[in-house]
């Protein structure tokens, strides 16, 4: 790994001065994936055309999080707030997910990825629920990076059904009434994974979208002005440099 990020280096004109090898890499990496429309406007190019650059840019970086020894990283694909957006722009985004496993698929179980995802599976399309599904099976038993999509997904709501499913566990006597994070957080959609280390989100915007908002309670935030399709592997590594700066105290001195 330290061969590999020493290379990364050398290759950026813009992070060569970055010390990141001896430093820790955050186990869990959390990405709004913002200004794809932005991209494709500046370029007098569809939306679609952004979305779809935005896609190849998952692959890059997911290979490099796995190949640095990132143990999750979650991208907030679609939330349920994106429902509110052009049909047209809608029906292409629900194309997408199965346009990249199907053809990023034998990379990722190369690279022994597994894929998960999170969300609100009831109001995606049968075509885009099979995709994943399909990739989230052959990718089960491999034991390298969680390649986690957060698709038709809102944390308000997963927090709500948290609670939903607490009160009828309760009812039923299936737990009593000691609710304390350690149970609440076993609720949520992300209860075998480790809150995020790092949150980085694009395109200069600076607010969390109504993603993970109970898990990034104490994650490190790192805001990029850059827009996503032109997001590389030298960004990753900045982001990861500047997080290795950061002294995180959990609230603590």
């Amino acid at each position: 790994m330290l061969k590999l990020l020493k290379n990364w280096m050398v290759k950026s004109k813009s992070t060569n001065n970055l010390d990141i090898k001896g430093g820790p890499i955050p186990h869990h990496i959390a990405i709004i994936m913002d200004g794809n429309g932005r991209w494709a406007k500046k370029r007098a190019l569809p939306r679609s055309a952004g979305h779809h650059e935005g896609m190849k840019v998952v692959k890059k970086v997911t290979k490099l999080a796995s190949q640095l020894g990132v143990g999750v990283l979650t991208v907030y694909a679609f939330s349920t707030e994106n429902w509110k957006r052009p049909k047209d722009e809608v029906n292409y985004l629900m194309k997408l997910p199965e346009e990249f496993l199907n053809t990023f698929l034998p990379e990722l179980i190369e690279e022994n990825v597994q894929v998960r995802i999170m969300g609100d599976k009831s109001q995606l399309p049968e075509h885009t629920l099979k995709a994943v599904e399909k990739a989230v099976i052959e990718t089960q038993h491999n034991t390298g990076l969680i390649l986690n999509f957060a698709l038709n997904y809102g944390s308000r709501y997963e927090i709500l059904q948290a609670v939903e499913n607490i009160i009828k566990d309760y009812k039923n006597n299936e737990i009593d009434g000691n609710i304390n994070e350690e149970l609440f957080s076993n609720y949520l959609m992300t209860q075998d994974l480790k809150d995020p280390d790092l949150l980085i989100r694009t395109s200069g915007e600076m607010r969390l979208s109504n993603f993970m908002l109970w898990q990034l309670a104490y994650s490190e935030f790192w805001f990029a002005d850059v827009l996503w399709p032109d997001f590389n592997e030298d960004h990753l590594i900045e982001a990861i440099a500047e997080y290795q700066k950061r002294g995180r105290r959990f609230g603590g001195i």
